[in-house]
Order: structure tokens, then sequence, then C-alpha cells
């Protein structure tokens, strides 16, 4: 199966050639073969994500795609690139902050194990 995505100005952005089925983002993305330099970033931030997380590789990817399709508005209007990335970092420290604001945390001792299987079970929902 060949598959192709991109920017309207860079067709070349991806292509992935895939002999066998997958449905891991990190998966799939170590099977691409990508040519285009900002394709190669984005499969080396996954493997990041991979080795330092062990999940999350295709929310990664997906973020840092939404973030350099807006990015690229903004050089459309003219807007210099380190403006652009001074406002990534200052959305970093106002996202970083409210996470501290809405964080909760949930008390479990090995007598009462059911706050911790409702939280696992959470956030394992997705991988079944």
């Amino acid at each position: 199966m060949e598959f192709s995505s991109g920017f309207d100005d860079l067709q070349d952005f991806i292509y992935v050639n895939i002999d066998r089925a997958a449905n891991d983002g990190a998966t799939i993305l170590e099977m691409m073969e990508v040519e285009n330099q900002i394709g190669k970033l984005l499969v080396e931030l996954s493997k990041s994500q991979d080795q330092e997380i062990g999940d999350g590789t295709t929310g990664v990817v997906v973020l840092a795609g939404a973030l350099l399709e807006h990015a690229e508005a903004l050089l459309d209007m003219g807007i210099h690139p380190l403006r652009i990335a001074e406002g990534y970092e200052m959305a970093c420290k106002v996202a970083t902050a409210n996470l501290e604001k809405i964080k909760s945390t949930f008390t479990f001792s090995k007598d009462d194990i059911e706050p911790l299987i409702k939280t696992c079970m959470t956030t394992l929902s997705s991988k079944m």
C-alpha cells in the first residue's frame, strides 16, 4: 500500500510503503521511507517519545504537525520565524501553568487499590 500526505506545496512530505498492517504510531513511522527533512524530524520526535515515555507517539506527531501547519500560515502573513517560535514558547509556559492548576492526585494503598484500577482502566481504555 502506498500513502502520501503533506502540505499542498510539499507533496513529497511523506511517502510510505507498507508491507504489513500496523495500528501503532511508532511502528507505522518506523516503516516509513521519509525523504523530507521536516518529516524526518517528526519521525525522530516520535522515536524520542517512544523511548522516553513508551506511549503517545501518534499524539506528538499530530500536535507537531498542527503547530507546523499554523506556523506556515503565520509565515505566509510575513511573521518572522523567531517570533513564531517565541509565541510557541509563551504558549507552552501558559499551558504548563494551567496543567499545574488542573492536575489532580488520588490516594491508594495496598488495601485499597480501586482508585488505581479505575485510573489504569481510563488510561488504557484506548489501547484495547
